[in-house]
């Protein structure tokens, strides 16, 4: 699937992998290994961008995945994410989509928001936001609507 396909139809709050197409190298080839790991990984999509201009600068519509966290003793140290633009010549897949009913928590309204938290309801959304200081966040339940339309178009996971 294409990096448009993956901007036009994958709901935020997917998993998603990404590929060059090449095998995977033996583990004790570690720099190759590293190097493969740039081109192929999954992450959970977090954020669509469209295309955008400043000036004479043209930027090409994007999304964004959370591809992972590091730390210790339940603090975040770093945030590993990746920005593909549509221009990307990767293979994509949707290997998950989030379920019925799951509630997706937004740091702020509108096109630049994105996907914080998924959370198994609304309650359980709403106690994370007591913990953690996103005053615009903006809760989103997936609906069945959404479910079924990819099912429908033949995009099912």
């Amino acid at each position: 699937m294409s990096a448009h396909a993956i901007h036009d139809n994958a709901p935020i709050g997917s998993i998603i992998a990404w590929s060059d197409g090449t095998p995977r190298p033996p583990e004790r080839f570690t720099r190759k290994l590293a190097a493969w790991l740039t081109s192929n990984g999954k992450g959970r999509l977090i954020r669509k961008q469209p295309s955008r201009s400043m000036g004479t600068l043209s930027l090409s519509a994007s999304f964004t995945l959370h591809e992972a966290d590091f730390g210790t003793g339940g603090v975040v140290a770093i945030r590993v994410h990746r920005t593909f633009s549509l221009d990307s010549t990767l293979y994509f897949s949707v290997v998950e989509r989030p379920a019925i009913g799951l509630v997706r928590v937004f740091d702020r309204p509108g096109e630049a928001a994105e996907l914080v938290h998924l959370a198994s309801h609304r309650p359980a959304a709403k106690e994370w936001l007591s913990r953690h200081g996103y005053p615009l966040a903006v809760l989103e339940e997936v609906t069945a609507d959404e479910v079924g339309a990819a099912v429908v178009e033949g995009r099912a996971a």
